[in-house]
Formats: structure tokens, sequence, C-alpha cells
């Protein structure tokens, strides 16, 4: 069953998919710990500067592990 493509394609994106979430959180945890002021405030009192940057982190992170991911399926 594992040997199937179909399985394997849907198994990596499962994994990706949760690669990315764990890489995502981390990495906001690790920028929020760099800086002196705390996101989490920032974003509710509507800072869209903090919002830009944390979307940014997301997305970078999101394409890194992304091509990751993509390089190891060739």
């Amino acid at each position: 069953m594992l040997e199937n493509p179909f399985v394997l394609n849907i198994l990596y994106s499962l994994w990706g998919v949760f690669l990315g979430i764990i890489s995502a959180i981390i990495t906001y945890l690790i920028f929020s710990r760099m800086t002196k002021f705390d996101f989490r405030t920032e974003l509710e009192n509507g800072n869209l500067a903090v919002g830009l940057v944390v979307a940014g982190i997301f997305v970078m992170t999101g394409l890194i592990v992304g091509l990751i991911i993509g390089m190891s399926l060739n």
C-alpha cells in the first residue's frame, strides 16, 4: 500500500503541512523572544506594521518548508 505513488504523495503532503505549521510557530516564537515588544499585545492593539511582520514570517517559513518538501519529492 505504501508503494502506491498516490498514497505516498498524500502522506508527504500531510507531513509537509505538519512541518510547515510547526516551523511557522517556532519561527514566530523565536522572533518574538528576540524583539523587545510583545507581538500579541501589538496585534490586539491593531498595529498594522507588526501584522505585516508576522505575515512575512509565516510566508517566509511556508516558502522555505515548501521548497524543501518539493525538492525531496523529485
